[in-house]
């Protein structure tokens, strides 16, 4: 089984939260794990919030940025490459989307990495990215 997670739930691999025990227990029977290229980014601004929030100290947070940055290495997590094209696709999902449906830029280009990774289904715990993701031909999935 191929799973595609949204940096919500990539973070809870690495960083105990609620649902943390449910995700690795999914991850563990994955067959490949993936995520777009912006969890980079997006990894390294919970790990700061973290810091400053002092949910994590200092050495916590280089061990967590340690393996994380392991794992992208070692092929752990295979990542959707961010491209030009995939930014104006999501340009034209936002021009298509109706006026009521909230969804932010980041959620947004997880939708459409999924998508054209050919992902049928993604993982997160935001609600709005989950509903949302029909929208994109996708199936929002939880763990809870």
């Amino acid at each position: 089984m191929r799973l595609y997670f949204d940096a919500a739930y990539l973070v809870k691999y690495y960083i105990d939260e609620a649902d943390s025990a449910a995700v690795r227990e999914l991850t563990s029977r994955a067959e490949s794990l993936h995520s777009s290229a912006w969890c980079l980014a997006e990894m390294a601004s919970v790990v700061h919030r973290r810091i400053r929030e002092g949910s994590l100290t200092p050495p916590e947070a280089a061990e967590t940025r340690r393996r994380f940055r392991e794992h992208v290495a070692e092929g752990v997590w295979q990542l959707v490459p961010l491209s030009a094209e995939l930014l104006r696709e999501v340009d034209a999902a936002f021009e298509m989307l109706p006026r009521d449906v909230f969804l932010r830029a980041g959620d947004a280009l997880h939708l459409v990495s999924a998508r054209a990774a050919g992902f049928g289904e993604i993982w997160s715990n935001d609600r709005h990215l989950l509903k949302a993701a029909r929208r994109f031909g996708l199936k929002g999935r939880s763990v809870s």
